[in-house]
């Protein structure tokens, strides 16, 4: 097996080229999806590309749904009267339409199907609360958009996704994705005013059960109002090469869109530095390759894998060889690698782990989460690369918490190192990857992804 160089390794643990653009993408701000922000990121990222020596560096522009966020507020009434419009209280979820909604506030809890099924005859004409929490006990993540559909098909008017992290930070992301906007108006507010709406409902229905209330009508009512915009706009992925000029490419990837309400630090302003980072380390070595390496790092993942979708079905694909996503890829040095069942890929991470005596963590399980899915779904080998820290679900993601101090650039300069070493691999000629069918990937899809795919308007497969 084709080792990486002991000078590229040195290079990448003595490295600043990747956290200072990592930097610089933190402090743009605002890169949302469509936005200038994400467009001065994607520039910022060619640049990065073209400092590196890589060939071809440029933008690829495409359309979107786009979405611009307004002002939103959640009122609550009853046992206790309180407002809640601060930034750090309350957020619009974005595909979310305009809107308000007020009615008696309903507690789902952490929104698997049987709690909604336990709730189900209370949802009608209610405003629905689930949390960010998946249980442990779940067999896998359950996404907000599912917990968002769940409410409004069983006649909820209003939705309120609250945070299960402490420290005021209401979470945000996309409910709509290929079905905007939504149908009810949804907001994410954060655990501390999320703990309070659940201790009022829970009051309520103690004092209904003891015979001292009635029901609905002792229930906190909220509302909701949501200001917003979904209008159609363009993003852009920021593209480049390493490598010999092959028709067949090994595609490195990652997204460099951010929630509006964050810098985008761990997701995903980590993983667009490390695309320009070991496109950079490769160029040092471009004469071992075999294979093109393409960079990529996409728009508009956030809300729906627009900028990966784009790549998929512009390229033919017997021109991808195989896809290493980077998605949170800076939260600690412990590599995690989402193989799809990809069995080559993931025997090349493990032996790249084995040769740096890094800790791996990997999984077999089919996921739609990453701009990868836009390539396995179509059998395209492809993983999702990642850190795990001790943190719970998302962690700081999705908050405005997502910021640079919570990162450290050793933890970077290891990924770069071990992301580096498997591309290498992957582009020496050294590993074979097969492709799947469609059909293949489709019927290995657990049966709750096939739901929320088809829930969220990207199931992929005719019937």
């Amino acid at each position: 097996m084709t080792e990486l160089p002991d000078r590229v390794v040195g290079d990448a643990r003595t490295s600043d080229f990747g956290w200072d653009l990592l930097t610089d993408l933190t402090d743009i701000g605002n890169r949302m999806a469509g936005s200038t922000g994400e467009r001065r990121g994607a520039e910022r990222v060619v640049e990065a590309f073209e400092d590196a020596g890589l060939r071809n560096a440029g933008l690829d522009e495409f359309e979107i749904p786009g979405w611009w966020r307004g002002e939103s507020s959640l009122a609550v009434s009853g046992a206790v009267e309180r407002r809640h419009e601060n930034s750090h209280e309350v957020i619009a979820l974005p595909g979310t339409p305009s809107g308000e909604a007020t009615a008696p506030l309903v507690d789902v809890g952490d929104g698997t199907d049987e709690e909604f099924a336990a709730a189900e005859e209370e949802l009608e004409g209610a405003v629905a609360m689930a949390s960010s929490r998946t249980p442990d006990s779940h067999d896998r993540w359950i996404h907000r958009m599912e917990k968002y559909v769940a409410a409004a098909e069983r006649g909820a008017v209003g939705f309120v996704f609250r945070n299960h992290i402490e420290g005021a930070l209401p979470p945000t992301g996309e409910i709509g994705y290929h079905n905007r906007p939504g149908p009810i108006p949804a907001v994410g507010v954060s655990k501390e005013v999320g703990d309070r709406l659940s201790r009022l409902v829970a009051a309520a229905d103690a004092d209904g059960a003891e015979g001292e209330g009635s029901g609905d009508a002792d229930r906190p009512t909220v509302s909701i109002d949501v200001d917003c915009r979904n209008e159609p706009t363009t993003s852009v992925n920021a593209v480049a090469e390493v490598g010999p000029d092959t028709d067949e490419a090994v595609y490195l990837t990652a997204h460099v869109d951010a929630h509006d309400v964050s810098d985008g630090a761990n997701d995903n302003g980590a993983g667009s530095a490390l695309v320009a980072e070991v496109g950079r380390l490769l160029a040092g070595v471009e004469g071992d390759l075999d294979t093109r390496v393409r960079l990529v790092t996409f728009g508009s993942e956030e809300i729906g894998l627009w900028g990966a979708y784009h790549a998929a079905e512009t390229t033919p694909k017997e021109e991808i060889a195989c896809v290493v996503n980077l998605d949170g890829a800076c939260s600690s040095r412990n590599l995690r690698v989402g193989t799809n069942g990809f069995d080559g890929m993931r025997s090349t991470f493990e032996a790249v782990a084995d040769a740096f005596d890094a800790p791996l963590t990997t999984g077999e399980t089919i996921s739609p989460h990453g701009d990868q899915w836009a390539f396995v779904q179509e059998g395209i080998p492809a993983v999702m690369a990642s850190t795990t820290s001790d943190q719970s679900g998302r962690g700081w993601g999705h908050t405005h918490a997502d910021t640079l101090d919570k990162l450290d650039s050793r933890d970077l300069r290891e990924m770069a190192t071990l992301v580096t070493a498997a591309v290498y691999r992957f582009a020496t000629g050294e590993v074979a990857v097969e492709h799947r069918s469609r059909e293949s990937i489709r019927d290995a899809i657990d049966e709750g992804y096939v739901e929320e795919l088809k829930t969220g308007g990207r199931w992929p497969y005719d019937e």
